[in-house]
């Protein structure tokens, strides 16, 4: 059995609007953000461990190439290139994961200092017309990261590390056996590709990747985090 009202009408403009009594009721109001806290928050979660699980494949993939490339003279070099791609596909999905997971942390920090903040400091309210822009987002959602912040944040937090180490790992291994710069680019040698063309791609991409990381431009993403508090916490 249903338990949707018998004079319940989908076509009818009140009833479709029935929530927006809870506009003009203040309990009604304040359950309703509760319930929808709670709701982003776990959105939220969900997408923060879907990032958190793919940063654990690219730690994984960067140990056992390390230790497989070193554990013999006769491990080809180019493994660790490779390990730098499925680094770079990492990337790329882990990138997606977060331009997503930040519409749903937007919202919560919206909630959390208009909400929660305002309940605790009234005086400290700053934004006038938080419930417009809750309103306009959850109707239509749209991502607020743009692509290279996005990108530029994650090689922060994890990935410039680990295809620095990458990319460390491979000059070495190039150069631990050779006797001269022209060994060098004998020994980058993979296939049919020259030594020259490797390296120079090599030196390329390392280069883009320090570009992106230390990207100059200004954080859009919603609810910046303070790099040291304005009072001390006690």
């Amino acid at each position: 059995m249903s338990d949707r009202p018998s004079d319940f009408d989908p076509e009818s403009r009140e009833d479709r609007e029935i929530a927006g009594e809870a506009a003009r009721d203040r309990d009604g109001f304040l359950s309703l953000m509760g319930h929808a806290y709670r709701g982003e928050m776990g959105r939220m979660t969900s997408w923060r461990t879907r990032i958190d699980r793919t940063t654990n494949w690219a730690v994984v993939l960067t140990a056992t190439l390390l230790t497989w490339a070193f554990s013999s003279d006769s491990r080809p070099h180019y493994v660790l290139l490779i390990g730098v791609v499925m680094l770079s596909v990492f990337l790329g999905i882990e990138t997606r994961r977060y331009r997503v997971y930040d519409i749903w942390r937007s919202r919560v920090r919206i909630l959390e200092e208009n909400v929660f903040a305002n309940a605790l400091d009234p005086e400290g309210v700053e934004q006038s017309n938080w419930r417009e822009l809750l309103s306009r987002d959850l109707r239509s959602p749209t991502v607020k990261t743009p692509i290279v912040e996005a990108v530029s944040r994650r090689l922060r937090r994890v990935y410039f590390a680990l295809i620095s180490v990458l990319v460390l790992a491979w000059i070495v291994r190039l150069t631990v056996f050779a006797a001269s710069s022209s060994e060098v680019v004998d020994t980058a040698i993979v296939g049919q590709v020259p030594g020259e063309f490797v390296l120079a791609a090599a030196g390329f991409y390392y280069a883009t990747v320090l570009v992106l990381t230390f990207w100059p431009g200004s954080r859009q993403a919603k609810g910046e985090l303070q790099s040291e508090p304005e009072e001390e916490w006690k």
